[in-house]
Order: C-alpha cells, then structure tokens, then sequence
C-alpha cells in the first residue's frame, strides 16, 4: 500500500469514527455495539499509522518504502506492553 492510499485509509476510518460517535449520541447505536466497532477501528488505525512508519523510516534509511507491510493487529497493540 503506497503512502497515500495509507493516508486515504487513515482518513476514511477516522471519518467513520466520528460517524459513529454521531450516531450513538443521536440514540442510533447502543454503547455496547459502538465499543465494539470503536476497539476495531482503534486497531485498524494502529495497524495503518505502523504501516506509515514503516514507509517513512524505510524511505529514509535508504531502503524501499512498498516493502512496508501490514503487521498483525496483535503485534501492534503490543508495542506498549
């Protein structure tokens, strides 16, 4: 995935974010269902921004960008642990 269709992503689940944070104060979702869908976006959105690190620090370590891959959710969240 080149940089910015990463980027396009990035926005596309950040859109859909506020979507539905919109829809659950309008009484559309219930809190339940929007933690669920809220947690996969988190981590979709994990995995793009790793992703666009990935790009940036392949790029300016002389390596190519489009060799950057997607990691698995599992491994991004646990960057902090």
């Amino acid at each position: 995935m080149r940089e910015h269709e990463v980027l396009g992503r990035i926005r596309e689940l950040v859109d859909e974010e506020h979507s539905l944070r919109q829809r659950t104060m309008a009484g559309e979702l219930d809190s339940g269902e929007e933690r669920q869908r809220l947690a996969h976006l988190e981590e979709s959105l994990d995995q793009c921004w790793d992703m666009l690190r990935q790009r940036r620090a392949l790029r300016v370590a002389g390596g190519d960008p489009d060799q950057a891959s997607a990691r698995p959710v599992n491994e991004v969240e646990g960057y902090l642990q």
